[in-house]
């Protein structure tokens, strides 16, 4: 999954919102060095823009209400390891979700 979109986004429409991960372009660098899934995540933050916006506009013309979570790196990076947790996209979809 290359989005922090819950799962349970397909079964359900909140109202109050989706939040859907947003990474800043200078913090692109740093996002990938921290991931233990590099391999299924683009390799550049335009590439990644281009696929986050095409999933706002699904998410949108399906009647969610979306959310732009931008992402703070350290918070991501201290999440995943004070659960002791992978940093993938199941962990990065809970992240979004809790916040």
């Amino acid at each position: 999954m290359k989005f922090g979109l819950s799962q349970n986004v397909k079964k359900r429409k909140n109202m109050e919102g989706v939040n859907l991960t947003f990474y800043k372009e200078e913090d692109w660098n740093r996002f990938l060095e921290s991931i233990d899934d590099r391999d299924s995540m683009h390799d550049t933050w335009k590439e990644w823009h281009k696929a986050y916006q095409k999933t706002k506009k699904g998410l949108i013309a399906k009647g969610f209400i979306v959310n732009d979570f931008v992402v703070d790196i350290d918070e991501l990076i201290n999440y995943c390891k004070i659960r002791k947790i992978k940093n993938d996209g199941k962990a990065r979809s809970k992240f979004a979700l809790n916040r």
